[in-house]
């Protein structure tokens, strides 16, 4: 099976599962106790958060550990959320995670703006800039579209910030960026950052949150006080651990080369037959969609996982519903909608198997149209 849907999930290192395994059956302590291999335990997941702070660029701030990007990015949102005369602003590009985050506070009575996206799949700068105010409290912004692979230019959306609403909020969901896209939360002005384990080799059901500075966000769930009182539950340590593993082999430089010329190879494959349309933004090499003319995707999809290729339809939280409302607003026709599929990669697939799938995706393309011409 080659599998294309790395923007969905990843298949998890077979060393995380070692180190899964040692920390759910020999160290299984709770690292909330006062024991002395309690205290080991904790010791551990503090060098975790050392390490991720520092693939961060993060001279200052911590980490706090979640379930996962879903529950990072509502903490990190519904968190910062304050009574008061406040707006809270987000782009139409947006995760389901915030996106519906965003439409919850809308009909809490809260005040929010949605930006726009620009034909290239990111933020409208200018529509952002006529939004800001001192009264913004959050901007909420993805890294890389899960969708698209669209890059937006979070520097010069916190310098927008810095000049017109200084005392935002930034938030980031770099969900798709993390241990794949070289950056600096620092350097960029960032805020709070959600990122998620399974989308770089990790175990799935675990995750974290970037927290520049503890006051800016408050808990969410009442409990036992765990992760400063912001995330209270015991910690997942087997999962964390592993999710720990995967970002020491991680090489991010190393693989966003080897992963765009893995995309270059597909396209050159793709973009050779008359129909499919790519669709790529210059931004992560990772994702990319392709419409293919004249088919549904849906078609495609199972078509070629009956050959042994998997692709996606976009976002697994959303798949299932009816349209992309990220592809409509950048500006798809209703019928290249239904005619797109998400491709992703990842760093560790060959060159053959890109040939072979590259292969495979045409001539399932080209016995399609027959069926359906």
């Amino acid at each position: 099976m080659i599998f294309l849907d790395n923007a969905g999930t990843t298949k998890m290192f077979e060393e995380c599962l070692k180190t899964y395994g040692y920390y759910a059956c020999e160290k299984f302590y709770n690292p909330s106790a006062i024991s002395r291999e309690s205290a080991f335990v904790h010791g551990e997941l503090e060098k975790v958060k050392k390490l991720i702070l520092k693939k961060l660029g993060a001279y200052k701030g911590t980490i706090i550990f979640t379930g996962g990007a879903t529950e990072s990015n509502n903490l990190a949102i519904k968190g910062s959320v304050r009574n008061g005369d406040y707006t809270y602003i987000f782009t139409n590009g947006e995760h389901p995670s915030v996106y519906n985050v965003a439409k919850s506070l809308m009909n809490d009575g809260r005040k929010v703006e949605l930006i726009k996206l620009d034909a290239n799949g990111q933020a409208d700068l200018k529509d952002l800039e006529e939004k800001l105010s001192p009264k913004v409290r959050l901007i909420s912004c993805m890294l890389v579209s899960n969708e698209t692979g669209a890059m937006n230019d979070i520097k010069k959306i916190s310098a927008l910030r810095d000049k017109l609403a200084p005392n935002a909020l930034l938030h980031v969901d770099a969900v798709q960026g993390f241990m794949k896209i070289p950056f600096n939360v620092t350097e960029l002005g960032i805020d709070l950052l959600s990122f998620s384990a399974h989308k770089f080799h990790g175990p799935k059901g675990v995750g974290g949150l970037y927290v520049k500075n503890l006051s800016s966000i408050k808990n969410i769930v009442e409990g036992g006080g765990q992760e400063y009182g912001i995330r209270s539950g015991t910690e997942n340590v087997p999962g964390i651990m592993a999710m720990a593993t995967a970002i020491e082999k991680i090489d991010i430089k190393k693989n966003f080369t080897r992963v765009k010329e893995l995309c270059e190879k597909l396209n050159n494959i793709l973009s050779k037959e008359e129909g499919i349309i790519i669709h790529n933004y210059n931004g992560s090499p990772y994702i990319e969609s392709v419409t293919f003319k004249g088919v549904k995707g849906e078609t495609m999809l199972h078509a070629l996982e009956e050959k042994g290729v998997i692709v996606g339809l976009g976002s697994a939280c959303s798949a299932k519903k009816a349209g992309n409302r990220v592809l409509k607003e950048i500006g798809f026709a209703d019928e290249e909608i239904i005619s797109s599929c998400r491709i992703s990669f990842n760093a560790y697939m060959t060159g053959e198997e890109i040939e072979t799938a590259g292969r495979i995706i045409v001539e399932t393309f080209q016995e399609m149209k027959k069926r359906v011409s």
